[in-house]
């Protein structure tokens, strides 16, 4: 199988993974490499793959969870990373191989139409399968890849009230920005709370024919920003707030005298000696095969 994802649901969120979100992504990466590693390295400690595993990362971008999992399988035990942007890909190969790792690799692949190879022991995804048009396609998917009695181990976001660090910034430009027209532009999927809801996803698993579902909460501060224009500028660029901005184009545009003011005054209540901190928060959902 060639590199190029197959035509399906997700053409629209492939196409925006690969363009203007993999530019925003590698434009503030110190941040969200640093913020969102707190919740995968928690996942990884409570539930790690057994040294010696075949293990798959679905939605692995820049392979920064990839190359961790490649160091607990060891040298007896591969690591696939897979991504439906080909930009990521090539980024997390370029990154593999100048540290030196030989046990990991990195293909392009849709995880919910693609082949994805296999059997593996051990499946992992941080904030991956949440963007999938259709996420029990994806399970069902990686089910099919998986080996009998194999993990899976999925970090999704909670709810948007107990994730501050992208939802006040979204309430602040909603006040000022008139909504955008979502037919102009892609974007980038379901969104990062479509399986903020445990008995949705519970439900989401069963049917895709996982069992033993569990979830555990892990809550841990994200810094938005070292100062506090990189915070505004961050909110203007990431998330939900971000989206809402370049979907508004000109009238978001037009904005900004009465949105940037207001993200000033509400991040300087959250600035510290370690930058704009914020309180998020996940699930960390595993499920046998």
């Amino acid at each position: 199988m060639t590199d190029t994802a197959i035509a399906t649901g997700n053409d629209d969120a492939i196409e925006a993974w690969n363009t203007i979100l993999f530019d925003k992504f590698v434009r503030f990466r110190h941040l969200l490499t640093q913020g969102l590693s707190a919740h995968g390295e928690a996942a990884l400690g409570w539930h790690p793959p057994r040294r010696g595993a075949r293990a798959i990362d679905l939605g692995c971008g820049f392979g920064d969870t990839t190359m961790p999992i490649a160091g607990l399988v060891g040298p007896g035990g591969d690591a696939l990373g897979v991504d439906c942007s080909a930009r990521f890909v090539d980024s997390a190969r370029a990154d593999a191989a100048a540290a030196g790792i030989a046990n990991v690799r990195f293909e392009v692949r849709d995880i919910e139409a693609d082949a994805l190879g296999g059997p593996y022991d051990y499946a992992f995804s941080r904030f991956g399968i949440m963007f999938c048009a259709n996420p029990v396609a994806a399970l069902r998917n990686v089910r099919a890849s998986t080996e009998p009695d194999g993990e899976l181990c999925c970090v999704v976001w909670r709810k948007r009230d107990d994730n501050p660090w992208v939802f006040v910034a979204q309430q602040v430009v909603e006040r000022f920005v008139p909504k955008g027209d979502h037919a102009e532009h892609v974007t980038c999927g379901p969104g990062p709370f479509s399986m903020a809801s445990a008995d949705l996803v519970s439900e989401q698993f069963r049917i895709a024919g996982w069992r033993r579902v569990a979830f555990e909460r892990h809550d841990a501060p994200i810094c938005i920003g070292r100062d506090i224009d990189e915070a505004v500028q961050f909110a203007l660029a990431i998330g939900p707030s971000g989206e809402h901005m370049r979907l508004a184009g000109a009238a978001g545009q037009a904005c900004l005298g009465e949105v940037v003011p207001a993200l000033e005054a509400m991040f300087r209540g959250h600035l510290g000696s370690d930058g704009v901190m914020l309180p998020s928060s996940t699930w960390v959902v595993t499920a046998r095969a």
